[in-house]
């Protein structure tokens, strides 16, 4: 019997660590899938596996970051609030994403996500705010349960899209 249980704790145990993809098809539909997807899919995220040994992320901020990914809405004339922005999510250790707002889709993607073209603009999760204010960035990264800090260390994120 003992051995029956461990052998189903093993293979509970291995089929917890496989990955799981979600992404938008060319049909605008998200697909989850444990495969990867064919081709270029939009939107393609990759969760479960194994944590990457290098990416320097605690837990908590992995954890977060998987449930509440935060992308910045950035474009080239913004300049201090854009930086405020960035320093800000940089000091508390966030992985985001930048989109530099240049075409037509990034613009209605920013449309329908604050209701204008207003820059910076961040979205954390499924929440969103216009304009930069440190205390609704704050309080949106804690409502996701972002750490307040980064940890010793790390490297600053954001990356162009």
């Amino acid at each position: 019997m003992r051995y029956r249980f461990m052998i189903c704790l093993a293979l509970a145990c291995t089929g917890a660590s496989a990955d799981t993809y979600r992404w938008v098809d060319s049909a605008g539909k998200t697909v989850i899938s444990d495969m990867p997807p064919p081709g270029k899919a939009k939107d393609l995220v990759k969760t479960g596996g194994k944590a990457e040994a290098d990416d320097g992320l605690p837990f908590a901020t992995r954890k977060a970051a998987e449930s509440f990914p935060v992308i910045l809405y950035t474009a080239a004339n913004c300049l201090a609030d854009c930086k405020n922005a960035r320093d800000l999510l940089n000091a508390r250790g966030i992985p985001f994403t930048e989109k530099m707002v240049q075409k037509q889709e990034e613009i209605d993607e920013l449309k329908q996500l604050v209701g204008d073209t207003y820059i910076p603009s961040i979205k954390v999760g499924n929440q969103s705010f216009r304009g930069f204010n440190a205390a609704a960035y704050n309080n949106l990264l804690d409502l996701a349960n972002y750490p307040k800090t980064a940890p010793f260390g790390s490297k600053p994120a954001g990356s162009s899209k």
